[in-house]
């Protein structure tokens, strides 16, 4: 067992284990069940995968389970408005390298930077409500983003399930300091994004959240009051959700309350 530590959030299951390759370990031997178990009941399954630094133990891990892919369809959560998919920074290029290449699922449903983005949130939007999103795979920003839903502007009862947003400062300083953007001022200010309401939709939705540079973000996601100037709070009313840590992204965690 590579569990330290175990407790729960008010109505968030919280796990803390003992390195980042546990810790995607374990969300992807979790991950691989539920999508059996989908599969099994309704001949099918559909996953919301993010993308990102913080996924990347999951994804890897995700290689050695037993997935019945050619029955599984996938989704993603965020692309940058303005960027093709041969951008390197590009999310529908994270996908296509990580996922598609890897597993071949039998559909990915990419969200385009190109064209119009309100168009293409509209389209996306029609296309994930067509059938129920049996598991959403997201991590947590720096800020407390959940997706690009940011600080401030999240709106945890948006009708909408894609729109376009405006990324944050801090949110476009996380992406250059994980190597995605020479400068602040090469990253797009604007993005499509999955809502809040439509991340929390599915069966089960399951947070990966590796790495000290989460800390604060995890620290005020478990104790901070609910609301949206720390969207990641709403986990905390989301019982079907779970929350994976490791030894550094729970290093600020002492003295919290375990409810």
């Amino acid at each position: 067992m590579t569990i330290t530590s175990r407790f729960t959030a008010d109505e968030l299951p919280v796990e803390v284990h003992d390195s980042e390759g546990a810790m995607g370990v374990a969300a992807a031997t979790r991950a691989a069940g539920l999508l059996r178990d989908a599969v099994t009941e309704r001949g099918r399954a559909r996953v919301v995968v993010a993308t990102g630094n913080s996924q990347y133990a999951f994804t890897d891990a995700l290689v050695g389970e037993d997935v019945p892919w050619d029955r599984v369809e996938v989704f993603h959560m965020d692309e940058y408005v303005g960027l093709d998919d041969r951008h390197p920074a590009s999310f529908q290029r994270w996908i296509r390298e990580r996922v598609e290449r890897r597993f071949a699922p039998a559909r990915v449903h990419y969200l385009s930077g190109e064209g119009d983005p309100r168009a293409e949130a509209d389209r996306y939007e029609q296309e994930l409500r067509s059938a129920p999103v049996d598991l959403v795979c997201l991590g947590i920003g720096e800020n407390g983003h959940l997706a690009f839903n940011e600080p401030g502007d999240a709106d945890f009862d948006d009708r909408r399930w894609a729109r376009v947003v405006r990324l944050s400062a801090e949110s476009r300083r996380q992406q250059v300091d994980e190597g995605h953007f020479p400068d602040p001022g090469s990253v797009p200010e604007l993005a499509i994004s999955l809502t809040i309401p439509a991340l929390l939709s599915a069966a089960h939705v399951q947070v990966c959240v590796p790495e000290g540079r989460k800390a604060r973000a995890v620290r005020a996601a478990l104790t901070d009051e609910i609301g949206p100037s720390c969207p990641a709070t709403i986990l905390r009313r989301t019982p079907h959700a779970r929350l994976l840590l490791e030894p550094a992204s729970a290093a600020l965690l002492e003295g919290a309350p375990h409810r």
